[in-house]
């Protein structure tokens, strides 16, 4: 087991930052949390789901971290290089300026494409003045359960080794080495530069230095990736510098082997500080990464929504008779099915919030909502995108005759409750998209399909929504049939096109959502009250549905009352444009970050939003 790390930061009086209090680096494989003190305090290699290296979000003392800061009291300020996805974090001190400049090199990109390699640099500054910094490397291997050794060889090298990993810290200054960690003190002066670099290192991928001009060129090839990707935007409306960091971000949470998006790059990050709602979201979510695919459509971006199609075409089951339908709610990045789901007791949790989770045992939950977020994505990708192949629409064919045979089955709906299947409206309604959207894209193309079986049990879902997902009592469409609950996942019914934005029933479930669910513009999904969920305590206001609600209110033309609640909701972006999971009563973000789910709708609102303001 690793030693505690110490104190982060001089004069810290808490052993955790706040989740909003990080930013984002990546390099489409994997991310690290950067803290606003300079410390790396999340960070798993060589992938999104391996064990982590940098753990001490989760465990303040056992997780590991990589701290980098000035070693005199300061002033700090966080941005992103503009149109990048390479951030800055800086000193302000009373003798001097200096920032980091973190960063990981896409492999393959502009970078030279060695493809075993995987890199973090941290390249120190100072700007103005002089400054005195300190370093501490530690690492604690396999979320800080696996023993390490550290190598020195010379004084600006050294190798940490574990039973399944091994890193090796170059640096242009000199360092120290105790049995687990590296350490090192040093002072710049203006214009001087210090460079720190993290890689993987194994038989084929030796040990190799980063010399300051080798870390300019990885500095400016990163920056010429990012944006270079950018410049693919469509996007020139009022809000575009969110909707691209938003874009970015969603970029950033893609693993580029194989096209699959993670729903969030952490786990465990609590939806209430101390409460048990802590999941693992380092996977591919068919939902979450359909929707990332349309919001990325939307500004003009296909590469991404071609690698996806790609991942699902291949893991969609052509068997009828399978229970839980052609595919999975969820898949590792590298497409495996199994993710067993299991507790880490040695670690505290986020600020003591225990369990400690990774795994997800929700992979084997029924959610039939998922085929209508897969459809749409398709239904989009095949107009603005490319045409879809035939062995892609047998697979969507596949799919479709699926859900004409069991749209009806009780399910765990889009919040994989852990209550027990219940027939919630949301699944239905995206049942109907999912057939709706496969008959709009046979018609258009003339593809073959049976169309009559498809349009009988569109319908069908059509009329039972209205007739079952309806309360009289409560003037509103509810969250399951025949029950009062309302559910904020059902401000997707005019969104999805299923009810026209204006329909005097819709307006009414509006008007009823906005009472019983908004709260200053911010949307809970549901009260765990009213509707249990077979989970213990609270939550805060979930961000998606949030966006969902300006949308709807853009739709039904409350022009006002929507550019009113999208402009609150940027205020709660962090310093960086970032949002986690959920905003919890006091306005501070919570649960996993940051959540593409989040992003994507974020992208969705100011893009509707603004076509429709003019």
């Amino acid at each position: 087991m690793g030693e505690g790390l110490g104190p982060r930061a001089p004069g810290e009086t808490e052993r955790y930052l706040s989740v909003a209090e990080h930013g984002l680096i990546g390099d489409l494989r994997t991310v690290a949390l950067v803290g606003t003190d300079g410390t790396i305090d999340w960070y798993c290699c060589p992938s999104f789901d391996a064990p982590s290296v940098f753990g001490a979000i989760l465990d303040a003392d056992r997780g590991g971290a990589f701290e980098l800061a000035a070693a005199v009291p300061c002033r700090t300020r966080q941005f992103y290089f503009p149109d990048t996805n390479v951030l800055i974090t800086r000193f302000l001190t009373e003798d001097g300026v200096g920032e980091i400049q973190d960063f990981m090199p896409i492999v393959g990109g502009h970078v030279a494409g060695e493809t075993g390699r995987h890199r973090l640099i941290r390249r120190v500054v100072c700007v103005r003045g002089s400054m005195p910094f300190r370093v501490r490397v530690a690492p604690r291997f396999g979320y800080g359960a696996q023993s390490h050794v550290v190598r020195r060889q010379g004084d600006c090298l050294a190798i940490f080794e574990s039973a399944a990993l091994s890193l090796a810290l170059t640096s242009t200054v000199a360092v120290e080495c105790d049995e687990l960690d590296v350490t090192a003190e040093f002072k710049l002066s203006q214009g001087e530069t210090a460079v720190f670099a993290l890689d993987r290192v194994d038989g084929a991928v030796p040990p190799r230095g980063c010399a300051h001009r080798e870390a300019e060129v990885e500095f400016k090839a990163t920056v010429a990736f990012w944006r270079g990707w950018l410049a693919q935007s469509r996007y020139r409306g009022r809000w575009r510098e969110m909707v691209h960091r938003s874009a970015l971000t969603l970029k950033l949470l893609t693993y580029a082997p194989t096209g699959a998006m993670v729903a969030a790059p952490t786990t465990s990050l609590p939806e209430r500080i101390g409460g048990a709602r802590n999941w693992d979201y380092r996977y591919l979510w068919v939902r979450d990464a359909a929707f990332c695919v349309y919001a990325l459509l939307r500004l003009g971006f296909t590469g991404e929504a071609e690698a996806f199609m790609g991942f699902l075409t291949a893991r969609i089951d052509r068997d009828e008779t399978r229970p839980s339908g052609p595919l999975q709610i969820m898949y590792g990045i590298d497409g495996r099915c199994e993710l067993p789901e299991r507790e880490l007791p040695h670690l505290e949790g986020y600020r003591g919030s225990a369990p400690v989770r990774v795994g997800n045992a929700a992979v084997d939950q029924l959610q039939l909502d998922i085929y209508g977020a897969l459809l749409d994505s398709v239904y989009l990708y095949d107009k603005w995108g490319q045409p879809i192949s035939s062995e892609q629409w047998d697979a969507v064919c596949a799919v479709v005759d699926w859900v004409c045979a069991n749209w009806d089955q009780p399910d765990e709906g889009v919040w994989e409750t852990r209550g027990g299947r219940k027939r919630f409206l949301y699944s239905r309604l995206m049942c109907w998209v999912a057939i709706e959207r496969a008959v709009r894209i046979a018609r258009r193309r003339g593809l073959p399909a049976d169309l009559v079986r498809w349009g009988a049990a569109r319908d069908a879902i059509y009329r039972r929504i209205m007739d079952r997902g309806w309360s009289a009592e409560r003037r509103a469409f509810v969250q399951h049939e025949d029950d009062q609950v309302l559910d904020a996942a059902v401000l997707m019914m005019p969104l999805a096109k299923f009810i026209a934005p204006t329909d005097p029933k819709w307006l009414s479930t509006l008007d009823a959502l906005s009472a019983d669910l908004v709260s200053d513009s911010l949307v809970y999904r549901y009260d765990p009250q009213a509707s249990p969920d077979g989970l213990i305590g609270e939550e805060g206001t979930f961000s998606i549905c949030s966006f969902w609600y300006v949308e709807a209110l853009t739709r039904a033309g409350r022009l006002d009352e929507a550019r009113l609640a999208f402009e609150k909701m940027l205020t709660y972006a962090n310093h960086l444009g970032l949002y986690a999971e959920e905003i919890s009563h006091t306005g501070e973000q919570q649960g996993n970050f940051p959540q593409a789910f989040t992003h994507l709708a974020l992208i969705s609102a100011a893009y509707n939003l603004d076509r429709t303001l003019g």
